[in-house]
């Protein structure tokens, strides 16, 4: 039950005895993006209910050097075998870029720290993450311990790890510390430690020390955290060998606002995740900060021209869907329902200059430079009554659209409304989706398969197929194997198709129950597409789907080297 008076439990916290008057900020504008680091594969991964496997982390990381990150924490090694291992993957098959730094974490202890040196030993550059908590909840409740005796923690960690780094001169070690609870530490405490830690590194200029300072619970409103961001500055030792972070979360809902406002501050780098991942509210949404730059004219460094791709990326490794409203990535963002926002939407479109300055309503950025594009969902949603789409088809067909599915279908509905002139009934619906997807049956149609299961093969072998296709009237057969069938069926194809999602659902009960099943995939470098199929058999509605797909993208304008081959052959 919520209090009548909070004020009796909850106390506000205030980070200066007085009103912090020097304060600079609001008056500072962001003219250039800060340094980025990405926590995706460490932050990201330790609040996930199934952390990542090493397979689900490599294709993160590779994703995340694809779109420019130059600093990424790669993991906790002493703390998890899994990330001890993919670390020693990530150095000894030379994964990692010359102009990556990895970062790695440890709790200020001697034998994990010399874990976490040996783990990165090898890597071209390497910093070594220290952190331990600062702030008096913590030293009261979780240690027990003095001020001093939580400074000379740091100290004395600083110290093991210059010892751990001298044991592997082969690497260039950097350092990174985080006086850990930064946002609810007295900020003289925290310059104290810092300073402190700086007095037994000895930074310079050319090889500077990362003073980390993390609202690890985000516990006041962003204007104050870029006060205590603004004060550290000004009162830290040395500030020219420094490199100020900030790592915010997103407790109170306002971690970008706080990331923003610590970068008007004085902060040079931010840490956080792609969409938001991380522990109970999450990290500060790297990928928003990002693109809220790239909207004012500033370059942020990082390459989101394919958002599908990442956000795919993230919600594959994550095990974790991104919010269909979510900034810019979002399945919705860029699409409307309300009429009159189609409107607006559509004479800014036809009004605006492809050179010039982005001005369309309710747009705040073009979706084409996402490489997206915008949706006008005309009566979609079930809220528009008997008229909609996706309700009809679900109402009198069973079919359970996906999201992005409905959105893609509408625009073929939209042709057909405006051709005619006029509204479509339910049947017509159908209609157009059968012509659209379910009749989806040339160049490529199935005639027959045969799958077997190999329990024992290797992980991308468990299951072969044997599988005969007609292409333009001519028959071929094929085979595949793969870890599951539809994988081993795409394999047999030998097209160059990336497997986005999968949807499926039963349609009716009992004996007339049939399988309806949805494919969303690229063949080679197209866009995104969705492929139906509907069989009393899931696995063959499931081959039915990505045909379906395929087709639709060749129809389209996508050639693939196979086709070309085939058609020359029969030339």
């Amino acid at each position: 039950m919520m209090l009548s008076n909070p004020a009796k439990k909850y106390v506000p916290f205030k980070p200066f005895v007085k009103d912090f008057s020097e304060r600079t900020w609001p008056s500072k504008t962001i003219t250039a993006p800060p340094i980025w680091m990405s926590t995706d594969l460490r932050d990201g991964n330790q609040s996930l209910i199934e952390p990542m496997s090493v397979e689900r982390k490599l294709r993160f990381f590779k994703q995340l050097v694809a779109i420019g990150f130059k600093e990424i924490e790669v993991g906790f090694p002493s703390a998890s075998q899994t990330d001890f291992d993919f670390v020693r993957i990530l150095v000894e098959e030379n994964l990692i870029p010359d102009d990556v730094t990895i970062i790695v974490l440890t709790q200020a202890r001697q034998d994990l720290i010399e874990r976490t040196a040996e783990a990165a030993a090898g890597a071209k550059t390497a910093m070594i993450h220290l952190y331990n908590a600062c702030a008096p909840a913590f030293r009261k409740i979780v240690f027990n311990m003095s001020k001093d005796e939580v400074k000379q923690v740091a100290i004395q960690g600083t110290r093991w790890v210059k010892q751990a780094m001298a044991k592997y001169p082969q690497t260039k070690w950097r350092y990174e510390y985080s006086p850990e609870v930064f946002s609810t530490t007295e900020p003289e405490f925290a310059v104290e430690v810092s300073n402190a830690v700086s007095a037994e590194w000895q930074p310079t200029p050319e090889n500077k020390i990362v003073f980390n300072l993390p609202a690890t619970i985000e516990s006041t409103t962003p204007n104050m955290y870029a006060d205590q961001i603004e004060w550290f500055c000004k009162n830290v030792n040395n500030r020219d060998c420094i490199i100020v972070s900030v790592h915010p979360h997103n407790d109170r809902g306002t971690a970008v606002a706080a990331a923003e406002l610590s970068v008007m501050a004085g902060a040079d780098r931010v840490e956080g995740c792609l969409f938001g991942s991380g522990e109970r509210t999450g990290n500060v949404d790297l990928v928003t900060l990002a693109l809220n730059l790239y909207t004012q004219g500033i370059h942020p460094g990082l390459d989101f021209s394919d958002i599908d791709e990442v956000r795919r990326t993230a919600e594959y490794c994550n095990q974790l869907p991104v919010h269909p409203r979510h900034p810019y990535a979002g399945d919705l963002v860029f699409t409307a329902f309300s009429g009159s926002h189609q409107d607006a939407i559509k004479k800014g479109f036809a009004q605006q200059d492809p050179n010039g300055v982005w001005e369309v309503p309710y747009l705040p950025i073009d979706p084409a430079d996402l490489g997206r594009s915008y949706d006008a969902v005309i009566r979609v949603n079930s809220q528009s009554g008997k008229g909609g789409v996706s309700y009809l088809l679900e109402q009198e067909q069973g079919l359970n659209l996906p999201r992005r599915l409905q959105i893609e279908f509408s625009r073929a509905i939209q042709r057909v409304t405006d051709e005619t002139g006029t509204e479509v009934n339910g049947n017509a619906v159908f209609e157009i989706f059968e012509k659209e997807y379910l009749k989806q049956t040339s160049p490529w149609k199935l005639l027959k398969h045969q799958i077997n299961s190999h329990p024992e093969g290797a992980d991308d072998e468990t299951f072969s197929i044997e599988v005969e296709l007609e292409n333009n009237g001519t028959v071929i057969k094929a085979s595949g194997k793969g870890d599951g069938a539809i994988s081993a069926f795409i394999n047999a194809l030998d097209l160059p198709i990336r497997f986005m999602d999968y949807h499926e659902h039963a349609i009716g009960s009992g004996e007339k129950t049939q399988a309806a099943c949805y494919v969303e995939l690229r063949l080679g470098e197209s866009a995104t597409g969705f492929g139906v199929g509907v069989h009393k058999d899931i696995v063959t509605a499931s081959f039915q789907a990505v045909l379906s797909a395929v087709n639709r993208h060749i129809q389209q304008g996508v050639t693939t080297a196979q086709e070309e081959n085939i058609e020359s052959a029969a030339v």
